[in-house]
């Protein structure tokens, strides 16, 4: 068995082969356990995706009628947030135009095969954001290519959890794919590239936005410039190291907040008031407890039972979650951070967020996970194995004591909520904040590196995590593997 795995790991083409036969054998399997079971392996997300894509391309009131192109089929006509508990940007539903009945007509192939279109989209987002983190791996962190693979590969690629949720049909799989990418131009000091992806992150999901501060200050003119190509420092002879460094965030913010500007002001010409209430302030004010770990989540149900009374006023604790949830992952984790390792800061960054965040679900596991490959290859969690399983072990148990709670609430109808489902919720939030405890400490001690050489000269620059010079050469120990995150099973969060 090691052999096989030294084997599949050295080869990107297997690992990239194995990965998409695991997504490919999940569709099918989630079609025909759809066709054959009551229990749908399809996310309730999913349909509320492909019916907003529906209401926002319809078909044509006139059936006798074809449309005169295939360009006037790609015009939306409706609006998204016909579909209640829609709360996503429009583009979403653009992007899943091939699964709508409009759509038929003009795409080959049976209308079942298009009806999965979305799937097989995220699917593949999840093997892209897997190519940029053996690219990070190899050129930032300095590890082998098949050390790299093993690592992207065992934690993302093949992970069973990871491959479930896209295949369900939960869009994670492009939010991961935007902050890999993210990050990869962060560190390849494409500003632009980085601007362009920062706006478009947080235009289609809020959270993004916590990594500008950390980005901001990872940038110094030691990264931004000191290890710049002898053809560039002839040019720049008049500019100081600081005003370049300076015009790199100017550029940085500018062309993110001109992205996040232009989408938004788009989505609002198009669907006005509808667009701002369910793609963000939904997101403010929304108090679901459904599929929620967090320790929020009996405080969130007796305010849902309260909503429709008059009476019911006052201060809400829940309403002030983010304090400390925004207080970490905006403001402390960065400043801790950011200089000596960019990639761990942003998993810690994330995991706070989800941590503390009000509503917590499985989808947003994925959210922090895209960073492990990234975090662990130097991590306390391999170097002490031992810490690494106790960690990923009473991470899955307190998770599984509080699925088996919500299990026996959402499908038994038993009342767990008191004391079983908040002393669960409050066990997989104490987890959860040791585990951030851990990646903190390891910020605190961090000495990455990772170095890729520069195009010119030979020299090596200093962009990567810890900004130290030379190539990590410590082995990871084989339970580095430690992470496959065997799992939870996906919930649903509207």
């Amino acid at each position: 068995m090691a052999n096989l795995l030294s084997t599949v790991f050295s080869s990107p083409t297997l690992v990239f082969t194995a990965a998409f036969l695991l997504r490919a054998v999940l569709l099918v399997y989630g079609l025909w356990q759809d066709a054959n079971s009551p229990v749908k392996y399809t996310d309730i997300d999913y349909l509320v995706f492909t019916d907003a894509a529906r209401f926002t391309f319809p078909s044509s009131s006139s059936s006798s009628s074809p449309p005169s192109s295939f360009l006037s089929g790609l015009v939306p006509r409706g609006s998204p947030y016909d579909r209640e508990t829609y709360r996503y940007t429009p583009l979403l539903a653009y992007l899943l135009w091939p699964t709508t009945p409009a759509a038929a007509a003009s795409l080959p192939g049976p209308r079942a095969l298009w009806a999965s279109w979305g799937k097989v989209l995220f699917a593949a987002a999840d093997l892209a954001a897997g190519y940029l983190l053996v690219a990070v791996l190899r050129r930032h962190r300095g590890l082998a290519r098949p050390r790299a693979l093993r690592y992207a590969g065992a934690i993302w690629l093949l992970n069973p959890m990871v491959a479930a949720i896209s295949t369900r049909g939960s869009s994670e799989g492009l939010l991961g794919v935007l902050v890999a990418a993210l990050l990869w131009a962060v560190l390849e000091r494409r500003v632009v590239l980085a601007g362009l992806l920062l706006g478009l992150g947080v235009h289609f999901k809020i959270y993004p936005f916590v990594y500008a501060p950390a980005i901001v200050w990872w940038m110094d003119a030691e990264r931004m410039t000191g290890s710049s190509s002898s053809s560039s420092s002839s040019r720049d002879t008049t500019i100081s190291p600081l005003a370049r460094l300076q015009r790199f965030r100017v550029v940085l913010a500018l062309v993110s907040l001109a992205t996040f500007a232009a989408l938004n002001l788009a989505m609002y010409a198009l669907y006005g008031h509808d667009f701002l209430q369910h793609t963000f302030l939904h997101h403010v004010t929304r108090i679901d407890h459904r599929h929620n770990f967090s320790p929020y989540n009996v405080l969130l149900y007796l305010a849902s039972a309260a909503a429709g009374d008059s009476g019911a006023g006052g201060f809400r604790i829940e309403s002030v979650a983010f304090v400390p949830q925004l207080l970490l992952s905006v403001v402390l984790i960065p400043l801790v951070g950011a200089k000596k390792d960019l990639a761990a800061t942003m998993l810690a960054q994330t995991f706070a967020f989800v941590t503390f965040n009000k509503v917590c679900t499985s989808q947003y596991f994925l959210w922090y996970m895209v960073f492990l490959p990234l975090y662990l290859p130097d991590s306390s969690l391999t170097r002490r194995p031992r810490l690494g399983l106790a960690a990923l072990g009473l991470w899955v148990a307190a998770q599984a004591a509080w699925l088996q709670q919500g299990f026996n609430l959402e499908f038994l109808g038993r009342s767990t909520f008191a004391p079983g489902l908040w002393l669960a919720s409050l066990a997989f939030f104490l987890v959860n904040c040791w585990i951030l405890g851990l990646i903190i400490n390891d910020l605190g001690t961090a000495t990455t590196t990772a170095t890729p050489p520069t195009t010119s000269g030979g020299s090596t620059s200093k962009i990567g995590g810890g900004g130290v010079k030379g190539v990590a050469a410590a082995p990871s120990p084989s339970s580095s593997m430690l992470s496959s995150a065997g799992g939870s099973g996906s919930k649903r969060s509207n």
